[in-house]
């Protein structure tokens, strides 16, 4: 009885459709992701052990650097005619006659550190060229002059009726008299939340909180 020969099959994959596959993938997170701008201002934040994750919109940001210079950022990525209405009412009430150029450029400004009569020079600059200025910080150590003030102040009005979340990041190295006035500018509107912004420390061990965490991590494991 003659034999079957089952014919041979090759072994070799072809590879093109998890290659398209890969590039559709990496494509969709290269449009999908956004890049946190360079941050102009170097700010050593000081350690905790809160791992509670900062608010990305509806958030107003003040730094404060390691020179005392004070800082101003709005953080609304969902609502950019924010940017609009806060640099509209301090244009007003500062009287100070920007230009629509000027005012459109402030939603690219990352960080506003000028006291008013610096504020069309910041303005007039480009964007990317801006890191480059030296920003001598927002004035506020003077009580009568308190110049962050108009800033929250114009931000809480943007964000009526929305909540508006408050972070103060300072550098371990900043003065308390700077941090007080700071915190002036928001009791002056009648703000009296806020979140610090710290860099993650690891739990020192022995602690109540440290027995916690794990205490948590073995329920995961079982």
């Amino acid at each position: 009885m003659p034999s079957v020969k089952i014919p041979r099959k090759s072994t070799d994959t072809d590879m093109t459709p998890f290659v398209d596959i890969a590039f559709l993938i990496l494509s969709f997170f290269i449009m999908a992701t956004k890049f946190k701008p360079p941050e102009p201002v170097e700010i050593t934040t000081p350690g905790s052990v809160l791992s509670q994750k900062l608010p990305e919109n509806n958030a107003v940001m003040i730094s404060i650097d390691s020179s005392n210079k004070v800082y101003f950022s709005v953080l609304s990525e969902n609502a950019p005619e924010k940017y609009t209405t806060i640099i509209n009412g301090i244009n007003t009430s500062q009287n100070l006659g920007l230009s629509p150029a000027q005012i459109a450029n402030f939603r690219k400004t990352f960080m506003v550190g000028v006291p008013f009569t610096g504020l069309k020079e910041l303005l007039s600059t480009d964007a990317n060229d801006q890191p480059k200025l030296k920003q001598p910080g927002i004035p506020v150590l003077d009580t009568l002059n308190n110049q962050l003030f108009w800033w929250i102040r114009e931000s809480k009005s943007a964000f009526a009726g929305e909540k508006l979340n408050y972070l103060i990041k300072g550098d371990g190295k900043s003065k308390y008299p700077v941090f007080e006035a700071v915190i002036s500018a928001l009791k002056r509107n009648e703000e009296f939340k806020y979140n610090l912004v710290t860099a993650l420390d690891d739990i020192p061990s022995g602690t109540e909180l440290y027995i916690k965490e794990r205490a948590g991590e073995k329920d995961l494991k079982k």
